[in-house]
């Protein structure tokens, strides 16, 4: 426990939980202005306020695919988008997907399952937009990842997969949406459509 008199600023290396009790301490002591001093010194203000990135399916499924539709933060094989809602189409009762349903909300393999991209290093965070700092990950952790470091989560990047291997049932969507187009009639899923049967004549 530091002492009430330290100030201490600008030692950056100190623990978060310690720079908040010399802010406390000096606030205790009616020294608003060394409290301030240290906050913005050891515990500066960061903007976390940015919109969520959106992709375009193609977008997306680039990074899927280079991935091998394997999440990078737990190593976990994730399913294809279109995969998900056809079952869930199929199977409602055993697989609901809508947030709002009386019954508690989607499947968890709707969060645990579903990837999503993320960055690596968020663009809140002096991030850049290449590919080089997306990565494939399941909506569960991107939620909880949010606008925080891997070092502040305490994460690690695992390799990619072999699509060869694994490719998150995408063939299998394709197959099937051909074999019952009336799927087709259900905008997002014709959106995966379009943008897998695209993708499956680069990679072949």
């Amino acid at each position: 426990m530091p002492e009430q008199n330290a100030d201490h600023v600008g030692q950056r290396d100190s623990q978060p939980g310690e720079i908040i009790a010399r802010i406390c301490f000096a606030l205790s002591e009616r020294d608003k202005e060394r409290a301030s001093r240290i906050a913005r010194a050891e515990y500066a203000y960061e903007s976390l306020a940015c919109a969520r990135p959106t992709f375009t399916p193609a977008e997306s499924l680039r990074v899927f695919i280079r991935d091998g539709f394997v999440d990078r933060y737990s190593g976990r094989r994730l399913v294809f988008p279109g995969a998900l809602r056809v079952v869930s189409q199929l199977l409602p009762d055993e697989f609901p997907s809508h947030p709002n349903r009386e019954t508690g909300g989607p499947h968890i393999a709707c969060w645990e399952l579903y990837p999503t991209v993320d960055y690596v290093t968020p663009l809140a965070r002096g991030g850049s937009e290449d590919d080089e700092n997306r990565a494939t990950t399941c909506m569960l952790k991107h939620t909880a990842k949010s606008q925080w470091t891997l070092d502040e989560m305490n994460w690690v990047v695992h390799p990619p997969g072999d699509i060869g291997q694994w490719d998150g049932l995408l063939g299998w969507f394709v197959e099937y949406a051909d074999s019952n187009t009336a799927l087709l009639g259900d905008d997002y899923l014709n959106r995966w459509h379009r943008a897998a049967t695209a993708a499956l004549k680069t990679t072949t």
